[in-house]
């Protein structure tokens, strides 16, 4: 497998660092984690499970996929459509540049730094197959470790809506890989996943 020198190892020590930072705290295996920390790790090793020779730069980016996220608050944007794709924008542009800088440290060249940043912006998802495995890595974390906590705090339609929007980011692969892993999840959170897809097939 690609990516075992001593350049990646010094970029995924400091985007671990960089994401210990975080303020925000969460419980996992038995143990406190900074949740970008968390997620990071999460990224990795799904990305490991659904993509085993995936390039060194695709497996940056899975690495780096939330860089620092804390630092640019959901809440500082209006709460609705217009404010959510313009947060969604602004942390793309601050994760390329933070990881940018970060890969530029550990000594890496500019076309694998581009290569990070095209990817965390999420250029040409559905024709760059890459850009595409990241995606449906982070839907699959977001399923796996994340959407039963999610699915808890707002209303069934709201989720329902977010699961058909997720769905139709994914390949067919990525699909596969969400349906084999839904059954662990608890018969509420399973439910409304079972009810999104319902809806897309009609």
């Amino acid at each position: 497998m690609a990516g075992d020198s001593s350049k990646f190892t010094a970029a995924i020590q400091a985007f671990d660092e960089a994401n210990a930072a975080d303020p925000n705290h969460v419980e996992a295996g038995g143990k406190q984690w900074p949740k970008e920390l968390l997620y990071g790790h999460q990224m990795s090793e799904w990305m490991g499970r659904f993509a085993p020779d995936a390039s060194e730069a695709l497996r940056l980016a899975a690495r780096c996929q939330h860089i620092r996220r804390w630092e640019i608050p959901r809440d500082t944007y209006p709460r609705d459509r217009v404010g959510y794709l313009k947060w969604r924008t602004e942390l793309k542009q601050m994760h390329a540049r933070v990881a940018g800088e970060i890969l530029a440290t550990a000594g890496y060249g500019e076309d694998v730094i581009a290569r990070v940043q095209s990817l965390l912006k999420k250029e040409r998802l559905k024709s760059d197959p890459e850009t595409q495995t990241l995606e449906d890595v982070v839907c699959l974390v977001f399923l796996e470790n994340w959407f039963v906590d999610f699915s808890r705090q707002h209303g069934p339609d709201k989720i329902v809506d977010i699961v058909a929007k997720t769905w139709e980011k994914m390949s067919p692969a990525g699909h596969d890989a969400a349906l084999a892993m839904a059954h662990k999840l608890p018969g509420d959170a399973l439910a409304l996943v079972q009810r999104a897809l319902g809806e897309q097939d009609r």
